[in-house]
């Protein structure tokens, strides 16, 4: 089994991993042998610093090991092929994570390794940060059917992408808040209406009002910053801040998966106040992490 997009687990499978990430949140010791003699090889084709950190420090508490590669400094750098390093590495290690530019990369190396493979993040999808979302929405309560998701920036994203895909399967409705030059991804979005409603909201307060989750991420992705002067001066209009919130429900919270530009997509005020899960949301990268480890290699 690999896991390189949220639909490659069903809802059932889904909640699973959201609940064994829970309790490995509550009971570490009870995992810290779990993958002794495991190694995890993490490939990096762009920068990380949550990923990378989280995927090592959960190797290291469930008892095994990572080996980091950077693309630049590996013979990827220098002509080897996806396969040809994905069928090395998976004579060497139990499982490959890598952050890769193009999806079909990561689905080269998952048809290449022979071993399970995780998606760190690619153009399309960001799978871990959307399990990390939803076990932080289950602990605050909004995990439920029904329940309002605003996101704010560009709705065209991998975060945005995994993230619809996750609300749809937990039937959360999702609001875009952005320009029109900016939509959604058509076949993400025509999945997700199967099951929850999706709208396009041009007004951000319109789009803010009774919502139970607040989301917002950069503007700038990696990848993206030659753009930057453009999309700062498109989604200023759309910044998370205090008028955002008031108009969201009462007991709203406010979601980034950072990194974070503040005075940009959000305010410090919103960052670090009462509303915000969001240093709950990085940590909890950590736990469903080690829930994919243990899931794909026990």
């Amino acid at each position: 089994m690999n896991f390189l997009s949220i639909a490659d687990l069903d809802k059932k499978q889904l909640d699973s991993m959201l609940a064994l990430a829970g309790e490995m949140k509550a009971n570490r010791a009870k995992y810290s042998e779990a993958l002794s003699n495991k190694t995890l090889a993490m490939v990096f084709e762009k920068s990380s610093t949550r990923t990378r950190v989280s995927f090592e420090a959960a190797m290291y508490q469930l008892g095994g090991h990572t080996i980091n590669l950077e693309a630049a400094t590996s013979q990827l750098s220098r002509g080897e092929s996806i396969a040809d390093t994905a069928a090395v590495l998976g004579r060497y290690v139990d499982a490959v994570m890598a952050r890769v530019h193009s999806h079909d990369e990561i689905i080269a190396l998952a048809k290449h390794a022979k071993v399970p493979v995780i998606n760190g993040m690619s153009r399309l999808e960001h799978p871990c940060q959307a399990l990390g979302d939803l076990l932080t929405l289950k602990e605050n309560g909004k995990l439920k059917k029904g329940a309002k998701l605003s996101y704010f920036g560009d709705p065209g994203i991998h975060v945005a992408n995994s993230l619809l895909a996750a609300c749809a399967k937990s039937g959360i409705n999702v609001t875009f808040a952005s320009p029109a030059k900016y939509p959604s991804n058509a076949q993400y979005a025509k999945d997700a209406k199967k099951s929850i409603t999706v709208t396009h909201e041009p007004d951000a307060l319109v789009a803010a009002k009774g919502a139970d989750i607040i989301y917002t991420t950069s503007w700038v992705d990696i990848g993206s910053e030659a753009e930057s002067a453009e999309r700062i001066k498109d989604f200023m209009p759309y910044q998370v801040n205090a008028k955002i919130l008031s108009v969201a429900a009462k007991d709203a919270i406010v979601m980034h998966p950072l990194p974070a530009r503040r005075g940009l997509e959000i305010t410090s005020d919103v960052l670090d106040g009462k509303a915000s899960a969001v240093i709950d949301q990085a940590e909890n990268r950590l736990h469903v992490q080690k829930a994919i480890l243990l899931t794909l290699l026990k």
